[in-house]
């Protein structure tokens, strides 16, 4: 129960436990986020599955599903490279699974889904990652000496508010696709749970807005900061 954003017996935003077991003499529940997560990566390892294999058997002339693989990743690849450059061999790969993860958890609610992304526990670790691979290259291209110079522009009593505005990176990408993602749920959830019998059909026009098109704007963002602090972070100053 509670995994589908609407049911014939109740209708709500919540996030509900599907089933609990006992682990070292703790409860721990299976909620309805890691039965959506589960959904949208067997999706992803499915599709990836079916098109490794219809770029195996290609031909020279792509046509129906390896035309689409094809556009797909000649599109998220242009899209790397105009924002990170000569860097982009280096991260089109964690860039690109993102993209498609978060766009399909978003677009999960036209299919009854509640997407996985209106949980913050899952919207955090991934803006946690991005924060970790922006400070690892960070050190590894600037390293400690170009980190603490960064830290001290313009001047060096500016370095509380400069490790601020870094901590506050990880929290603002995820707030931001959290926050976005989330509002939509409620008010889809609203009008199914005020109107009942009467939301028929024309609703779809807000699964949409809010699903589709506010779903791939809010991907698109999370991975564009997310180039664009890596890149900065690649940056030698030479």
């Amino acid at each position: 129960m509670g995994i589908l954003l609407s049911s014939d017996s109740e209708i709500d935003f919540f996030i509900h436990g599907v089933f609990s077991y006992q682990l070292f003499g703790q409860t721990v529940w299976i909620t309805t986020s890691h039965v959506c997560i589960l959904i949208v990566m067997l999706t992803l390892v499915v599709f990836a599955f079916a098109a490794r294999a219809a770029l195996l058997n290609g031909t020279e002339v792509p046509g129906g599903f390896q035309n689409l693989v094809e556009l797909m990743v000649e599109k998220l690849d242009g899209m790397v490279a105009s924002a990170m450059g000569d860097r982009s061999p280096q991260f089109r790969n964690y860039i690109c699974t993102i993209f498609m993860f978060i766009f399909l958890s978003n677009i999960s609610g036209l299919f009854g889904l509640r997407p996985p992304t209106a949980d913050y526990g899952v919207t955090l670790p991934l803006g946690l990652i991005t924060f970790t691979l922006i400070h690892f290259n960070k050190f590894r291209y600037q390293h400690v000496s170009g980190v603490i110079k960064g830290l001290m522009e313009p001047w060096p009593f500016w370095i509380p508010i400069n490790i601020i505005g870094d901590l506050a990176v990880p929290i603002s990408l995820s707030l931001r696709l959290f926050a976005n993602v989330l509002s939509g749920v409620v008010m889809e959830a609203l009008v199914y749970g005020l109107l009942t019998k009467v939301a028929i059909i024309w609703p779809a026009a807000l699964h949409v807005y809010f699903d589709l098109f506010s779903g791939a704007i809010q991907t698109y963002v999370f991975c564009m900061l997310t180039m664009t602090y890596i890149a900065d972070a690649c940056n030698t100053g030479e």
